[in-house]
């Protein structure tokens, strides 16, 4: 794996730390190892001119179903029930092997265009064996950094499946989970993730807090996501176990889920992490439950919480929220490289990228070091050539 100069950057460290302008980041064997102006190059070095960009931790999507991807858009006005009953239903079942893997492609191909560098998939294709081994070999010939969700009761044989791809691309347990799902399976998949040592995901309105905390079961490994009726004590509780949460507000609004438990779980000190969650009514990017969050915040408040503080909902804490903050999520020294070069903005620094950045603006995209993103332009995929083949596996799988 080369070194890497990003040479001359703004840059946003993610940890609340100042934001460093004229500032270089060196990449070694795919870890950041300095970041500090005026750094050299070292023999046979890639350099990136990273003038007059932002350089930031790439973006953590703590909450998507890959296997959407080709559906992009053709449910705007699905209720949960439409969806639970015709995405979840026929569709769904029409998904064989190859279908899951061009998904798959497609989905973690628009999430790099879109500066997104790691991904929870909460994959309801992982059905099979087969089908298994179709998503986990399109995110290792992605290139993203990914956590497979993966559905099927056999926990350990198909996290072991999983695990036979790359480092960058991880197992991890999604049940239906206390509030729709059965009581004793849930507390099975909890005890089982924990021995594996794996993450354990899935969706909650609000009760499931308190019943998993008065049963001892909610654990750092442990991931909630939604929780749009969670209480202001409820959250407090959650907050002091150190679970996981993302919440995903673009889609919430969207399909009636309700408000965004948001700005009641930042406030009770949860640290909550954004995803995407389905694209068949909302952007394939977290550019914008970025300025969601802020103007929902703003309103809530009636006050101006600052706009750069609102992105490490999209880096660190959302890295934090699935287990991986220990890798990814901040551009500091011992971290992976995983990083977003943002382009086009006058005044560079993370407070434009909330409110003004789209992917248009992405620039650059490394992961684990590896340049996947150069100029614009994705260098490993052909994003109109894999948006044909969504198109025709859609209209086939909706007709």
């Amino acid at each position: 794996m080369s070194e890497i100069l990003i040479a001359a950057g703004h840059v946003v460290p993610g940890d609340g730390s100042p934001e460093l302008a004229g500032s270089d980041v060196l990449v070694e064997r795919g870890v950041i190892t300095a970041v500090a102006p005026g750094l050299s190059a070292p023999p046979g070095a890639t350099v990136i001119d990273a003038a007059g960009m932002v350089v930031m931790p790439g973006l953590v999507d703590g909450h998507r179903h890959v296997w959407q991807a080709p559906l992009r858009g053709t449910g705007a006005d699905m209720t949960l029930p439409d969806y639970l009953g015709t995405l979840l239903g026929p569709i769904l079942a029409a998904y064989t092997p190859a279908d899951a893997e061009l998904a798959t492609r497609l989905g973690a191909a628009e999430a790099l265009d879109a500066g997104i560098t790691t991904v929870f998939d909460w994959s309801n294709t992982t059905t099979t064996a087969a089908h298994t081994d179709a998503v986990r070999d399109a995110f290792a010939a992605a290139g993203i950094r990914a956590v497979v969700g993966h559905v099927h009761p056999d926990h350990e044989a198909f996290a072991r499946r999983i695990a036979r791809g790359p480092a960058t691309v991880s197992a991890g347990l999604a049940i239906l989970g206390i509030e729709y799902g059965d009581r004793g399976e849930t507390e099975r998949a909890i005890h089982a993730s924990r021995g594996l040592g794996l993450p354990v995901t899935m969706h909650a309105g609000g009760p499931a807090v308190r019943a998993l905390h008065d049963a001892g079961l909610l654990e750092r490994h442990v991931h909630l996501v939604h929780l749009n009726a969670v209480t202001a004590g409820d959250a407090k509780l959650l907050a002091g176990t150190g679970a996981g949460v993302t919440v995903t507000p673009v889609v919430e609004a969207t399909m009636g889920h309700g408000a965004s438990a948001y700005g009641r779980l930042h406030d009770a000190g949860a640290r909550p992490g954004l995803g995407t969650d389905v694209v068949v009514n909302a952007p394939a990017d977290l550019f914008e439950p970025l300025r969601d969050t802020l103007r929902t915040e703003r309103l809530r408040t009636g006050a101006m919480p600052p706009a750069a503080g609102v992105l490490a909902a999209a880096t660190v804490d959302s890295a934090r929220a699935i287990g991986l903050d220990h890798l990814v999520g901040t551009v500091c020294v011992g971290k992976h490289a995983d990083l977003v070069l943002l382009r086009g903005l006058p005044r560079p620094g993370a407070a434009a990228a909330v409110v003004a950045a789209t992917p248009s603006d992405v620039d650059t995209v490394l992961v684990d070091g590896r340049v996947v993103k150069r100029a614009g332009r994705l260098l490993d995929h052909d994003l109109s050539a894999l948006r044909r083949a969504g198109r025709e596996l859609a209209r086939r799988v909706l007709g």
